[in-house]
């Protein structure tokens, strides 16, 4: 009977597994297709990635959602550690609840809300300060305003089991608390600001709805220009940009984890 179980546990998983990764795999694969075609093989090539290589419009589009994914992602890592320490350190203050209520709104809040009203933002900011105009200033903004909140979650969840007895060991050997924040708190929840800002990468980068609200006429992302060449057919290119991104997702939650357990294994060693 245990055997049974067991063999249906697995046949249940491997079903699972197959049904998230086989279309990745079929994306890879297709990606060197020669056919112009996304559902019919016509054999080996590499052409499509060429071609993708010399589409400047696709490029442009990539650049620029990696550079507002690389500092939105920072931001939010900054102020989602601020925020998370805030939660997790100070039980009692005025207006904690509603603190923790904005902090917390952004993940439970449609992002069509979210959209127009920062669109709504961004042209009033315009017509009454003059700036700033729609593109990647407003694109990050917004990313930073709902990612943050994703940080500031792990950063709390992290601090909630945190041994603060190495804090006051430190302050009793003489550390300021800035001293033990810096020396102490932040390399013990550096996997947490890792994952927090990896989080914030990940989200910023695939974000389509909520860019399209705040993006100008002039700042088209990565999502943007996938979304738009769908629309008018499926290109092969989309295949080879898939595994591109497949590639550097994978490489980074590698990197990620090696650097994870290294910091798990000093702290045991020590």
């Amino acid at each position: 009977m245990t055997i049974g179980r067991a063999r249906f546990a697995f046949t249940v998983l491997a079903f699972g597994y197959a049904f998230l990764y086989l279309p990745i795999a079929l994306v890879i694969v297709y990606s060197f297709n020669e056919s112009r075609l996304v559902t019919v093989w016509g054999g080996f090539s590499t052409k499509w990635w060429i071609a993708l290589f010399h589409n400047d419009a696709m490029l442009d589009a990539a650049w620029l959602s990696l550079r507002i994914a690389l500092v939105s992602a920072t931001l939010a890592t900054a102020l989602g550690l601020a925020a998370g320490y805030v939660l997790a350190r100070v039980p009692r203050f005025i207006g904690r609840t509603l603190f923790a209520s904005l902090v917390i709104a952004p993940m439970v809040m449609p992002e069509v809300v979210m959209g127009i009203s920062m669109l709504l933002l961004f042209v009033g900011s315009d017509q009454l300060l003059g700036g700033p105009e729609r593109g990647f200033l407003s694109i990050t903004a917004a990313h930073v305003t709902f990612s943050l909140a994703f940080v500031a979650i792990v950063v709390q969840a992290r601090l909630a089991d945190f041994d603060r007895t190495l804090e006051e060991a430190a302050m009793d050997l003489g550390a300021t608390p800035w001293t033990t924040f810096v020396t102490v708190t932040l390399p013990m929840i550096a996997p947490a600001l890792v994952s927090g800002w990896l989080l914030a990468f990940t989200l910023s980068l695939d974000d389509l709805i909520l860019t399209q609200f705040v993006a100008g006429a002039q700042s088209q992302t990565l999502p943007m220009r996938v979304y738009s060449s769908v629309r008018l057919g499926v290109d092969p290119q989309i295949n080879v940009l898939a595994t591109i991104v497949i590639a550097v997702a994978a490489s980074t939650l590698i990197a990620s984890t090696v650097l994870t357990r290294r910091i798990v294994d000093k702290r045991g060693a020590r």
